[in-house]
């Protein structure tokens, strides 16, 4: 971009997305003294969750984990219905923050930021959006979302198709009614196996198409008594501090022994007792189940002979049973997903068996048959962690685009999942190679919120224009990401994780496994070294 070109307005900061991450983002910068502006794609905020409305869509953390810690006084207001809140829940929720700290004013909806180009010259980004707007900003924040960006899959004759289609994703937000109708489900991810139960109570006929079985476990989901809200509230300082310190920004603590460690008989009482509590319990049970293959197998094992238990006939039953790694993909709970296949208005079609050869104006033709279908819903998920970002024109020093660089995602690479080399003043709220997707998502945001801030008054105070990676930090923190990722089982499956669920896409884990809790160290560390790994600049 030209530096002629003068800028509509001037602030000190940009921030994409009024999520979780670039509400907070808002919030704390506000606070600093910084001019902030917010563009969001929606026409409210809440991220994932203004998006997400499909039946059945409910978090799959604890909703007193899943929530901002950062003030007491809105964590002691706020009370949540159940263990795991639905999405609506989550959405008033969102909006009841936006109202209590006044974030919509310096928040601009409806608008998609198409180009955010780094001027050497004046060291400002030059910020385009799809409404025709230019804005200049001494700092960069993206905000996307991690899994924002849905993936219609593309197959042949979607356009030929005469009935309604949804992707779970971007639901509309007026209420499907499913009602008489025959349903397809296309994919078996997390928000497949959330709607499929809730859609099956209403069509006349659900269809779903599975690629990939997945393992599953109960929610166990309940309503809260006012007892448990009352001392989840006086213990405010204690959660704050478990889901800072903790492995995945949770109450959870991984077992101390291995799967290994345990008789047969004290392993399954070990497993039954997660498996009635529900939720997240049996993944924490022990220390080595997503790094011993065998100490896996015998976790996994576990769990199909309770699908095999649940599911009446047999040969469905064989279809829904995995035989890959437990946990390895994002941990998926349930409430009646397996028992859902008893119903006899659903059918269960394995589509690796035989594959959808096109969509045609009546339904879904496969290898082996045809299926009339009055909707079909795709639940295939999102193209995960880079897919977001790569859809802005984002170019740092010498107009290098940040695709580019990542060669498209077969080189990501950056420092802390923060910063990376070549795109100053630019940060990355839960980027590629940081803890983000493994846990909690609120407790890995609020750590990223805060140390950019933390960051940005440090520059401030001691007047330094800009804050670059060297590219010896970043090609030491992808390689350490590396390094964990692969003493682990997670890159011996195909995931979104992986980036396996987008053709084309290279495959990669850029993730950071070591937990919550050690990365927060590895950041304070940083600080407290005077930013090692940067290069401070003042023009």
């Amino acid at each position: 971009m030209s530096s002629s070109r003068e800028p509509q307005k001037q602030v000190d900061a940009v921030v994409i997305g009024a999520g979780f991450s670039g509400m907070y983002m808002l919030h704390r910068l506000r606070e600093a003294g910084l001019s902030t502006r917010v563009y969001e794609a929606a026409d409210g905020v809440g991220g994932v969750w203004y998006w997400n409305r499909y039946p059945g869509a409910r978090c799959d953390s604890e909703s007193v984990y899943y929530n901002y810690s950062f003030s007491e006084e809105l964590f002691k207001e706020w009370e949540w219905s159940s263990r795991y809140p639905e999405q609506p829940e989550i959405l008033r929720y969102l909006n009841y923050v936006a109202d209590k700290f006044e974030l919509r004013p310096d928040i601009q909806f409806n608008t998609r930021v198409s180009s955010a180009i780094y001027e050497e010259e004046s060291n400002r980004w030059q910020i385009q959006t799809d409404t025709g707007e230019s804005v200049s900003a001494k700092y960069f924040i993206t905000g996307v979302g991690c899994i924002s960006t849905a993936n219609v899959p593309n197959i042949k004759g979607l356009d030929s198709f005469e009935g309604d289609w949804y992707h779970t994703g971007h639901w509309p937000h007026e209420k499907v009614d499913f009602t008489g109708k025959r349903v397809g489900v296309i994919g078996t991810g997390s928000s497949g196996i959330q709607s499929i139960p809730a859609i099956a109570k209403e069509a006349a006929h659900l269809t779903v198409f599975q690629r990939t079985p997945q393992y599953s476990v109960p929610a166990r989901n309940h309503a809260y008594t006012q007892e448990f809200v009352d001392e989840v509230k006086e213990n405010y300082s204690k959660i704050r501090r478990q889901m800072q310190e903790s492995a995945a920004g949770l109450r959870f603590i991984h077992g101390e022994r291995s799967v290994l460690e345990d008789t047969p008989e004290e392993r399954r009482r070990v497993l039954q007792e997660g498996w009635d509590k529900g939720g997240w319990e049996i993944l924490f049970a022990y220390n080595d189940l997503l790094m011993n293959e065998e100490a896996n197998e015998l976790v996994a094992e576990f769990i199909r002979e309770k699908i095999r238990e649940t599911v009446d006939d047999p040969e469905t039953a064989e279809k829904l049973t995995p035989s890959s790694y437990y946990g390895t993909k994002r941990a998926i709970v349930d409430t009646e997903y397996f028992e859902t296949y008893n119903r006899k208005n659903v059918r269960l079609v394995d589509v690796k068996e035989a594959p959808i050869q096109e969509i045609t104006s009546k339904g879904i033709r496969t290898a082996d048959d045809e299926y009339e279908l009055d909707a079909l819903v795709f639940a295939t998920g999102f193209d995960g962690m880079t897919g977001s970002l790569f859809k802005i024109d984002i170019r740092g020093r010498d107009d290098v685009s940040l695709k580019g660089k990542w060669e498209n995602g077969a080189k990501t690479k950056t420092y802390l999942g923060l910063t990376t080399a070549g795109f100053p003043n630019m940060f990355m709220l839960t980027g590629p190679e940081s803890p983000s997707v493994l846990g909690n998502m609120p407790a890995t945001i609020e750590q990223h919120v805060e140390w950019v801030t933390d960051c940005i008054e440090h520059l401030r105070e001691n007047k330094v224009d800009v804050i670059e990676a060297e590219d010896r930090a970043e090609e030491d923190w992808s390689k350490h990401c590396k390094e964990l990722a692969d003493a682990t089982l997670y890159t011996k499956t195909d995931s979104w994780y992986t980036g396996a669920n987008i053709s084309g896409k290279a495959r990669g884990f850029p993730i950071y496994v070591g937990g919550y809790g050690p990365y927060r160290q590895i950041c304070d560390e940083v600080t407290a070294k005077g930013y090692e790994g940067f290069s401070l600049k003042k023009v």
